[in-house]
């Protein structure tokens, strides 16, 4: 069973996911955080282009970044998009708080666009470029006034106390969070190895 913190990665094989694949040096083009709370079903936070499902935050359909029923989300992924999907789940599991903090990100960059495909090119690009200096929280705050995938979950792993703060948002890739690049949490935590999810696709016409 998923929890929060827990990351969804997925692997196309569509031109856009290989070009993703390709910029960034990895077997996957897309992750997603899991959230987990109370007595809800459990929900996918994630940025995409796509607006086939609400956001249960808005309950809307908008493109960026956007909280989804879980099931819906990965089912869409794999059947629509035709992606693979895995799970790494987080250890030990988040806090009470790390949900609270959690929430409070999904509250704070909900409905942020989904930057253009050449501008997703320049930021990964940029990205690799050291810093000279670190960004304040206004420098931060305008970085992401567009996010993809990986800049959500990294915003979110830092406000819950899972990655050091300073870090550009546009450090991270799809594949920072996959299970080569061993990716250094704090507080204890770790992600465990990539566990395959099947889904069964419906019949297409």
């Amino acid at each position: 069973m998923t929890r929060t913190g827990d990351l969804w990665v997925f692997r196309g094989r569509s031109v856009p996911d290989r070009a993703i694949q390709t910029m960034t040096n990895s077997p996957i083009n897309h992750v997603g955080m899991a959230i987990v709370v109370e007595d809800l079903p459990p929900m996918m936070w994630h940025a995409e282009m796509g607006r086939s499902l609400p956001d249960l935050w808005s309950g809307t359909h908008h493109r960026g970044v956007q909280l989804h029923d879980l099931r819906d989300a990965v089912t869409v992924w794999a059947d629509r998009y035709g992606q693979r999907a895995w799970l790494r789940q987080l250890e030990p599991q988040a806090t009470g708080e790390m949900e609270d903090a959690a929430l409070r990100t999904v509250a704070r960059l909900d409905g942020t666009p989904f930057p253009s495909t050449a501008r997703l090119a320049a930021r990964w690009a940029r990205g690799r470029v050291p810093e000279l200096s670190l960004p304040g929280r206004r420098g931060r705050e305008r970085l992401l006034e567009s996010a993809y995938c990986a800049e959500v979950v990294a915003v979110t792993y830092e406000a819950m106390g899972l990655l050091p703060g300073g870090r550009r948002p546009n450090w991270y890739d799809p594949g920072r969070f996959w299970s080569g690049d061993e990716l250094d949490l704090l507080l204890g935590h770790k992600l465990g190895n990539e566990i395959t999810v099947g889904i069964e696709l419906r019949a297409r016409t």
